[in-house]
């Protein structure tokens, strides 16, 4: 047992937070609605996964790079923190995607 994929998901989180910070891109444009946003993500891929175990789809893959701490049965701790970053990253993927091809529209 270790944290090693739980500090990789910080980590990957953190480099987020700064991308975003840079280029103002999603909390650093609006905090507010940005923290409903990537709460309603991670709720929903939540539900998704809750929805999985329950039929017996999804389960915890053994690994030793995992803390083993488990918030419900089959749900490990690191499947919340990857599912707000896979949230977080759709997120700034979007808005940056988007403030690109503004940028490249108003230099036409």
């Amino acid at each position: 047992m270790s944290a090693v994929y739980l500090f990789v998901l910080l980590a990957s989180i953190g480099c987020m937070v700064l991308l975003d910070r840079r280029f103002a891109l999603f909390f650093w444009r609006d905090a507010r609605r940005a923290g409903l946003v990537l709460a309603a993500g991670v709720l929903f891929f939540v539900l998704w996964d809750l929805s999985g175990i329950g039929l017996g789809i999804f389960y915890r893959g053994e690994t030793d790079f995992m803390t083993g701490i488990v918030v419900a049965p089959e749900l490990p701790v690191e499947e919340l923190f990857f599912l707000a970053f896979l949230s977080y990253l759709t997120m700034v993927l979007l808005t940056g995607t988007d403030a690109l091809l503004r940028a490249r529209a108003v230099r036409r």
